[in-house]
């Protein structure tokens, strides 16, 4: 059976993927963290294109019933942290997303792919 985190985190792919969202990650963390079940992370080419991304992430979670506790970053758009709970959406300008390197700071979580969930 489908798990609410996994439910959200296939929407947030599919609306990440519509708004041609680069290199879509994610990170199974459930075993090494109570934060979250999944990190979902993405980059734009450039600010509009982040905050579409954050926009139809927001838009296609709500119209399932899945609200955000937080967000993180949209005015500036450089880095957008949505937070859902067990999943939580990290959406990078190009170069920020390189900066930060997350999947190396988080290389103990799985890297998952929408195919295995």
């Amino acid at each position: 059976m489908e798990t609410t985190s996994t439910q959200m985190l296939k929407l947030a792919y599919k609306a990440l993927e519509d708004k041609k969202a680069q290199d879509i990650r994610i990170i199974d963390i459930q075993d090494v963290s109570v934060v979250a079940n999944y990190f979902l992370i993405a980059d734009g080419l450039n600010r509009n294109q982040v905050q579409a991304m954050a926009d139809n992430v927001e838009e296609c979670l709500a119209k399932a019933g899945y609200h955000h506790s937080h967000v993180e970053g949209y005015r500036t758009a450089n880095w957008i942290l949505m937070d859902y709970g067990d999943l939580i959406l990290h959406i990078f300008c190009t170069e920020d997303r390189l900066f930060y390197d997350l999947e190396r700071i988080w290389a103990d979580g799985k890297i998952r792919t929408i195919e295995e969930l």
